[in-house]
């Protein structure tokens, strides 16, 4: 896990962002008003599809596998290890997130396929295998690259994306309500079942209305306490600032190891929250019914706002303002754990309401992750087994809720968290490869949309591929004809000479 989530992946993750916004003219900018305005748009009610789930369900599944225990307890181990600096590298990691999420949504939405049923599948293993694969003397390495990533990618479903969520719900529901594990565990598969086997238009019905409710209960929350200690808010902000730089060392400790440790949890934790560059999330943005690559690219863009920058932000401030962590040296000052950090600044503020509001967040929190994961971990079966495959997939997934629920889970999170990084270095090679593909999609989408040219759109390389499939099939059918002619002459030709 230490070398997956070594320096040199952090730096390959934050230095894919940082030279996509370089080709990209930092449009994760230009394009974020277009976004908020789509997502204001899509709040409407009455949207419906009949063919894949809409944009706005997309980015509410991917949302609801982002936006889980990290965003509350990691955000808290973020403090506690890398100081209050630590957010400020979060932040950089969410801006030059935001472009890797756009291009892998782009791409996802390029190279997506229609399966047996008619629905959409998409992902990295599709861009790997029909993009990168596409490239001279790359065929091979795209098709083994496109199998390694679903391989990682089941093997992480059921660890980061299932057992260490369940098991964090488990955890909190025993210490605040007094709830046996196993109860838990046997509840929540009931319910997982419901959803999960229902497919992905029952998670995205689910998910569709879960986020959102979530989301702003939980930032009304923080929002309160924020208001309440509103004196600490600017104090707070410079401690950001000072901290990302160790102009206040953490704890006291030496500048050097300051500024290490803020920018290694901060990019850590940054990495984990929103899952830019992992290649996860373009599994359910590929699945929506938009036509345009670039249309649900700004979704992504939107995805990694929403989850950074708003809500990890608004869990820092929390901790920051109610005088858990010294602002002049960044020391923590409460024996509780990090994992308890949020739970006891809400206490602080509400009593008992607020380490129970914080373990009803975790649940829904968590769950959601869950429900996310599920999909992924889906997809990443049929592209390997086909469709019959993920009924036997689900089946296993859902079984993995009580155990998440009932055992230590210290090897499986590690394993997990393994494999999830592992996901990454597939990831990355295709959206560095397919950079100016991505390029290409973005020029053409904006000359259309904001100069007005009238030049034919890029779609989809479904339509291409499938008239390629079309061409050879007519290729050999013709061929089958001319071969089933011959014959018959042959066999003509034989009687003549009989006779």
């Amino acid at each position: 896990n230490r070398i997956v989530w070594g320096a040199p992946a952090l730096v390959l993750i934050v230095g894919v962002g940082l030279y996509l916004s370089l080709r990209l003219h930092f449009a994760q900018l230009t394009l974020f008003p277009k976004a908020w305005r789509r997502f204001v748009t899509m709040l409407r009610p009455g949207r419906k599809s009949e063919d894949g789930v809409t944009p706005f369900q997309a980015l509410c599944t991917a949302l609801a596998a982002t936006v889980g225990t990290g965003n509350i307890v990691g955000v808290a181990g973020a403090i506690c290890l890398g100081g209050p600096g630590a957010i400020f590298w979060m932040w950089i990691v969410a801006v030059f997130g935001m472009m890797t999420n756009f291009s892998e949504n782009v791409l996802g939405i390029y190279y997506r396929r229609k399966n047996a049923a008619g629905e959409w599948s998409g992902g990295a293993m599709y861009y790997l295998r029909d993009g990168l694969g596409s490239f001279r003397g790359c065929k091979q390495l795209g098709k083994v690259l496109g199998l390694l990533f679903s391989i990682f990618c089941i093997l992480a479903s059921f660890g980061i994306g299932n057992m260490g969520q369940i098991n964090s719900i488990a955890t909190n529901m025993r210490a605040v309500f007094s709830i046996p594990n196993w109860v838990t565990g046997v509840f929540l598969m009931v319910v997982a079942a419901l959803v999960v086997v229902g497919g992905l238009k029952r998670i995205a019905a689910v998910t569709e209305k879960l986020v959102p409710v979530m989301a702003l209960l939980y930032v009304v929350g923080a929002l309160a306490i924020v208001a309440m200690n509103y004196r600490s808010i600017l104090p707070a902000f410079a401690s950001i600032f000072k901290g990302a730089f160790a102009m206040k060392a953490v704890g006291g400790g030496i500048v050097g190891s300051g500024v290490k440790a803020a920018v290694t949890w901060g990019m850590k934790r940054g990495v984990f929250s929103n899952e830019a560059g992992l290649g996860s999330s373009v599994m359910v943005h590929s699945s929506s019914n938009v036509k345009e690559p670039v249309a649900q690219g700004m979704w992504g863009i939107f995805e990694v706002f929403a989850d950074t920058l708003v809500v990890c932000t608004l869990t820092a401030l929390v901790v920051l303002t109610s005088g858990l962590v010294d602002l002049n040296t960044g020391a923590v000052l409460t024996s509780m754990e990090k994992t308890a950090m949020v739970a006891e600044a809400f206490s602080l503020h509400f009593g008992g309401f607020g380490s129970a509001f914080i373990a009803i967040a975790i649940l829904l929190f968590a769950f959601s992750t869950v429900l996310g994961w599920s999909h992924y971990g889906t997809k990443a079966v049929e592209y390997l087994f086909g469709q019959k495959g993920t009924r036997v997939y689900k089946v296993i997934f859902v079984g993995m809720v009580v155990v998440g629920a009932t055992m230590k889970l210290g090897l499986a999170w590690d394993l997990s968290d393994t494999f999830n990084g592992l996901m990454m270095i597939p990831n990355l090679l295709a959206v560095l490869a397919l950079s100016g593909t991505v390029v290409q999609i973005t020029k053409n989408y904006l000359d259309r949309k904001v100069n007005g040219k009238n030049i034919p759109p890029m779609w989809s390389a479904f339509a291409e591929y499938q008239k390629a499939e079309e061409a050879e099939a007519a290729e050999e059918a013709k061929q089958a004809r001319e071969a089933e002619a011959l014959a018959e002459l042959e066999i003509l030709g034989g009687h003549a000479v009989n006779e």
